[in-house]
């Protein structure tokens, strides 16, 4: 076979969320006819797209959302091990965002709060069910639980600063973004 007729292979993408909104899923979705030319290239992997719950073997992780209890821990660290590129995407992700606003109170204060003394409170007990993740004592960047290798800033970041990100990894190429397409709003 000759090198022009050699079927270059896809590149796989994962995507998942931790502690966040789903806001930058939304962003990357905003793709919108872009996003078809993108599955040209690439392989979705674990998604909410395609509702696979673990990740194989991938080129590309972009996790969005902070890190508040153990199962986000393994969820993370499952993305690591799983993806040869790990981008942190989105204010949560990289700083915490709006959950880690949690970390200027006590856990127990929040707990009671939410759960004890709150108004509208009917029936007022903390969760305690096993099913349940255990809550971390804050909520952390991902970059303080696993090495990332790109950080992709907003809240979201707008489906242009996706591409500028992903054409570049996808050539095999460090991403530069604009820094007109960062934006914190």
């Amino acid at each position: 076979m000759t090198p022009e007729h050699a079927i270059k292979r896809k590149l796989k993408i994962a995507t998942t969320s931790l502690a966040g909104c789903f806001g930058c899923h939304m962003s990357f979705l905003d793709m919108d006819e872009r996003l078809a030319v993108l599955l040209e290239q690439v392989e979705l992997d674990r998604s909410p797209f395609t509702d696979i719950k673990h990740c194989g073997p991938c080129d590309i992780g972009l996790i969005e959302g902070g890190v508040c209890n153990a199962e986000n821990v393994h969820v993370l660290r499952e993305f690591r091990a799983s993806c040869k590129i790990l981008v942190a995407v989105g204010a949560c992700a990289i700083n915490g965002g709006v959950p880690a606003m949690r970390n200027y109170f006590d856990l127990q204060d929040c707990l009671q709060e939410a759960y004890l003394t709150g108004t509208g409170i009917t029936n007022p007990q903390i969760p305690d069910d096993i099913e349940l993740p255990l809550l971390l004592d804050k909520v952390y960047p991902v970059s303080e639980i696993v090495p990332i290798d790109y950080f992709l800033p907003g809240c979201p970041p707008s489906a242009e600063a996706f591409l500028q990100l992903l054409q570049p990894l996808l050539a095999g190429e460090k991403p530069v973004i604009a820094t007109s397409q960062l934006h914190y709003d």
